[in-house]
């Protein structure tokens, strides 16, 4: 089964400097913390506070997965760091 992402949440962690989400690959839990860097490519002049960086999130939810899914299936593991680089 390849990766899913069923469920639509996700949260900002202003420590990490991230937004956390979930993928499900069969009955396994992938969690992803996307950089607030990364986040920042998809909108130059917003901010980097949670309002910000989870309505550029929104915005880019389709992309993210889909560079999500490639970062997994090169290294399947629970627990990935997405960054500017990935994108």
């Amino acid at each position: 089964m390849s990766l899913q992402f069923p469920n639509a949440s996700r949260i900002f962690d202003p420590v990490r400097r991230c937004v956390t989400f979930w993928g499900h690959d069969s009955a396994f839990e992938i969690v992803f913390n996307l950089d607030a860097d990364a986040l920042k490519r998809f909108n130059p002049q917003g901010g980097q506070d949670e309002e910000a960086s989870l309505r550029a999130f929104d915005m880019n939810r389709g992309q993210i997965q889909r560079v999500a899914s490639g970062v997994y299936a090169r290294r399947r593991q629970n627990f990935h760091r997405l960054a500017a680089s990935d994108f």
